[in-house]
């Protein structure tokens, strides 16, 4: 049988490795024990003021819509809308005469309605039961007047050839666009004028403009109720006055 021999030196570099292994690992478990608390944010929030502005511009409206249409009566619902029909193929025709172009003639409403008698309340307040008399057929259409001037004119004529139903008139600016850039300035202005007062009465100093938000810009419509009672000779007088656009913003700036 063979004797092993004994190697000291192996011996001991193993034991030396094993320890420096242990080593090791302890000190990866004690780090964060003693790495120290964790540094505190310094960095001071930015200091803000947000303030809204608003700018209106106004302008001469440029383009009308109204609504105008026929309401007819029958015994019966064929012979009302009859009597309508003839009366709208009037009223297109006259139209074309005041050059409306077809685009601008939109049917907005069209109904037929029976129409119910109201039997009288008897002494022991029974009552029959209504019946139908006849039939009622409105036929509205919406025109879109691009010639202002030509308004009043376009009002005779409707009513001259048979319309009974007037019901509105809208003014609007066609193309705000250019008006709400207008207004759109206007309000960035109000919104610093706002701020730098603010500032001032607070001393403090204005920096730069952290951040801009629109909110909702309108153009508001203006609405005329159409009068029924016209007088022959001469144009109805009609006045489109003056339109307002709006617009908003809010300005985020920074306090330095």
């Amino acid at each position: 049988m063979a004797s092993q021999k004994f190697h000291p030196n192996r011996q001991i570099a193993t034991r030396i490795a094993l320890s420096l292994a242990a080593a090791l690992a302890l000190g990866a478990l004690l780090a964060p024990a003693f790495s120290g608390p964790a540094r505190a944010d310094t960095t001071t929030p930015q200091r803000s003021m947000t303030i809204t502005g608003t700018g209106d511009v106004s302008a001469r409206p440029d383009i009308a819509y109204l609504d105008s249409g026929v309401v007819s009566e029958g015994k019966t619902a064929a012979a009302a809308l009859a009597e309508n029909t003839k009366t709208m193929n009037a009223l297109f025709a006259g139209l074309e005469t005041m050059k409306i172009a077809k685009d601008d003639i939109r049917t907005s409403q069209f109904s037929v309605n029976p129409l119910y008698t109201n039997p009288p309340v008897r002494p022991d307040n029974t009552q029959e039961a209504p019946t139908i008399r006849g039939y009622q057929v409105t036929n509205q259409v919406t025109v879109t007047v691009r010639k202002l001037d030509s308004l009043g004119a376009v009002l005779d004529k409707l009513v001259s050839l048979g319309s009974n139903r007037l019901d509105s008139i809208r003014f609007e600016i066609e193309n705000p666009a250019p008006m709400l850039d207008k207004a759109r300035e206007a309000a960035v202005l109000d919104a610093l004028r706002k701020a730098k007062l603010y500032a001032k009465a607070s001393g403090v100093a204005l920096g730069a403009v952290m951040n801009i938000s629109e909110s909702s810009n309108y153009q508001q419509p203006m609405y005329m109720k159409a009068a029924m009672d016209m007088r022959e000779g001469g144009a109805v007088p009609v006045a489109a006055g003056t339109q307002q656009v709006s617009a908003g913003v809010s300005l985020t700036i920074a306090i330095e």
